[in-house]
């Protein structure tokens, strides 16, 4: 008899959230490859390795973001003018009927993940409390490791 299988805990995700980047593309793409640095694509591989129903990218400049949508490069951080806020986030996730999905994954650090969870308070985000961005990132790769 063959033994049971262990889904992760996190691989229930209704929707994961992962973080933009800093480092961009310097033209126009789908957003699933405008974002070229580390640490997105670490929680990018590590979301997907989860399967989650909705995975979603929370850029400082538009916001909710699908893999395929087609957006501008762009230089803007989150909490500075222009930058997408609470009430803008939770408009969009209302209008993609995404207010009362559960489990919320975020893999982000903490500012992207508190603005997420402006409108998941349940967010649950794996990443919470391993320092800084290195120990981030290896986390996320085991994590990857370990489902893919």
């Amino acid at each position: 008899m063959p033994a049971p299988q262990h889904r992760h805990p996190l691989a229930a995700a209704e929707l994961i959230v992962i973080t933009c980047g800093s480092r961009k593309l310097d033209h126009p793409a789908p957003a699933g490859e405008l974002y070229i640095g580390t640490y997105h694509r670490a929680c990018r591989r590590a979301a997907e390795a989860l399967q989650p129903r909705r995975l979603l990218i929370l850029s400082s400049a538009y916001g909710l973001l699908g893999l395929d949508d087609i957006v501008e490069s762009y230089d803007l951080a989150f909490g500075t003018a222009g930058s997408i806020g609470p009430e803008q986030l939770a408009a969009q996730a209302r209008d993609l009927g995404l207010l009362d999905l559960d489990p919320v994954v975020v893999l982000a650090g903490g500012h992207h993940f508190r603005l997420a969870q402006s409108v998941w308070p349940h967010a649950l985000n794996p990443l919470t409390g391993l320092g800084g961005m290195g120990r981030q990132i290896s986390h996320l790769n085991t994590l990857a490791k370990e489902l893919g």
